[in-house]
């Protein structure tokens, strides 16, 4: 029963994530999603666009690292693409987030999740990789389905929009041509600033 508790615990903490409001749209322009709607988001492209990957991936893992990958938020709060003074102190405060977070399940699951969050962050496998690609991939597709909303309201230029995305192409170079088409209209279009 012990266990049970731990695992429920974990999963009531998680329901947090449907309070962490980030600052993309949904493709409807009507109000900014949250982390939980971003999580499924890319757990449903994960498995529906696979076949775009570099490389074969593992789906269930990939789906396991998208859905974990934000829930440090939770304590380290979403800190928004383009700001600059909060992502040089994200990295500490997700860290800590992760350690209280995962220390929630029994230490099986916990070693395990934790090891999939660490290694999203590394980005080094086929998977970590490609599951990066979907989260950089997906704003950009909301961004353009809402016509640009949130770009136009942070002023971002092509600059910052481009190096958010220097290594897209790593995990999907189909994905990475097709959004990067999108990010050159959107320049035409205004909705990103041009340098």
């Amino acid at each position: 029963m012990e266990r049970l508790k731990r695992q429920i615990s974990f999963i009531l903490e998680l329901d947090k994530l449907k309070s962490i409001v980030r600052q993309t749209y949904l493709a409807d322009g009507s109000r900014k999603e949250d982390d939980a709607e971003h999580s499924w988001h890319l757990a449903l492209m994960a498995f529906v666009l696979a076949e775009y990957a570099n490389e074969p991936v593992d789906v269930l893992k990939t789906m396991k690292m998208v859905m974990l990958h934000d829930v440090v938020e939770i304590d380290a709060g979403d800190t928004y693409a383009y700001d600059t003074e909060g992502n040089s102190t994200k990295r500490a405060r997700e860290l800590a987030a992760a350690d209280r977070i995962f220390s929630l399940l029994p230490d099986d699951q916990a070693q395990e999740y934790r090891s999939l969050w660490d290694e999203f962050e590394a980005m080094e496998t086929t998977e970590a990789k490609f599951a990066n690609t979907l989260d950089k991939v997906q704003p950009v597709l909301l961004n353009d389905a809402s016509r640009g909303r949130s770009w136009k309201e942070h002023g971002v230029k092509e600059s910052w929009v481009l190096n958010r995305n220097k290594r897209t192409h790593e995990g999907s170079e189909e994905l990475w041509k097709y959004v990067k088409n999108l990010i050159e209209e959107n320049i035409g279009k205004g909705n990103i600033k041009g340098d």
